[in-house]
């Protein structure tokens, strides 16, 4: 009995060792590793255009200017390429045109964008042709008239042969013929001799002012060569003159 109780107690103590050697034998789980924190996100990129001046002629410089941030690269269209992140650099646009810088990063990409205006230019409008001599003999020298059966220069004949002097001398390679003519009245041989003398009165006045007298020859119509051919006065008063034609 002594025996069996003591052989008892020699199996409990055992499986007790056993059990505390089991214990120290489990191994205990370390805890999972904290986590590392997510990165921030890089920022997204900035650009600027400008463009001085904003107005020109074909083919004169602009200068185009940009700056940018958060970027690694940048390019400008057109015509420009690849750029710095930031500078300047000059153009010569031939006609109107908008230009763009696209910069690009980590965090994207951003654009701006400068605009330029060419301004055509008109062509100068081609030069009015100059008058000849003809026809600016034609303009400025008048005809002198004169009063029934006289070859006295009267006032208003001294003013217009006063203008034909001032066009001459202008003109010192211009000579003329002074024709004499009278109105329909009279016999012919009457008025070729008082248009003789008209056109020489007419003469001897520009001489008078300083026309040299081997510019100038005369001849009479007499009433041969009528500008006007009604029967009144007012007709008879324009056929009375000294007619003026340049001498080629």
């Amino acid at each position: 009995m002594r025996y069996a109780t003591s052989r008892k107690l020699a199996l409990l103590f055992g499986l007790a060792v056993l059990a505390v050697i089991g214990g120290c034998k489990k191994q205990v789980a370390a805890p999972p590793p904290a986590a590392a924190p997510a990165p921030p996100p890089a920022a997204p990129p900035t650009v600027t255009l400008n463009a001085s001046p904003t107005s020109v002629k074909p083919g004169e410089t602009v200068t185009l200017s940009w700056s940018s941030t958060d970027a690694t690269e940048a390019e400008i269209k057109p015509d420009v390429g690849k750029v710095a992140l930031q500078g300047s650099t000059p153009v010569n646009p031939t006609q109107s045109t908008t230009y763009f810088v696209t910069a690009r990063g980590a965090g994207g990409s951003a654009t701006a964008s400068a605009h330029v205006d060419v301004v055509a230019v008109s062509a100068p409008p081609p030069a009015a042709a100059q008058p000849g001599v003809d026809e600016l003999f034609a303009q400025n020298v008048k005809d002198a008239f004169f009063d029934f059966d006289k070859s006295d220069i009267r006032e208003d004949a001294r003013a217009a042969l006063t203008k034909d002097a001032e066009f001459l001398r202008s003109y010192p390679q211009v000579r003329v013929s002074i024709e004499g003519n009278c109105d329909e009245r009279g016999s012919t041989e009457y008025n070729l001799g008082l248009g003789q003398r008209r056109a020489e009165a007419a003469k001897n006045y520009l001489i008078s002012l300083g026309i040299p007298g081997d510019r100038m020859e005369t001849v009479s119509w007499g009433k041969e060569r009528p500008v006007c051919t009604d029967h009144n006065e007012d007709c008879w008063q324009r056929n009375r003159r000294a007619h003026f034609v340049m001498i080629k």
